[in-house]
């Protein structure tokens, strides 16, 4: 089983920075291939915002890309979401994300409780 709990949402202003975090616990979370981040917007579906691999290789949606950076801290399994140069098109419930292969076709999806960012213009 896998937790994962996030932190570091809020209310900023266009322009500004915010740092999001997930830690993530329990007995499988050694077994975890990928961690990343989606958010969802009332009148949108749940997108992908950025993706890291056990590998280290990473992947932004277009819309975030230069702006928004993922990173791992493996010691403390935790994985954070740095928003740089926030848009009032980035206010969403950010959900952090973790799979765990199981076959080639299959893993378990983790989900955390979700975080809000709203950025005012």
């Amino acid at each position: 089983q896998v937790q994962l709990v996030e932190s570091g949402g809020g209310l900023v202003q266009a322009w500004g920075s915010l740092r999001l975090s997930c830690a993530a616990s329990g007995r499988n979370i050694f077994s975890i291939n990928a961690m990343g981040w989606y958010r969802q917007s009332p009148g949108k579906q749940r997108e992908l915002v950025a993706a890291i691999t056990s590998g280290g290789s990473t992947n932004y949606a277009d819309s975030v890309k230069g702006r928004f950076t993922i990173s791992r801290d493996n010691t403390k399994n935790t994985v954070y979401l740095q928003m740089n140069s926030l848009k009032p098109e980035d206010t969403a419930v950010y959900y952090c994300n973790a799979k765990r292969p199981l076959i080639a076709t299959l893993s378990d999806d983790y989900w955390g409780q979700g975080t809000q960012v709203t950025v005012s213009s």
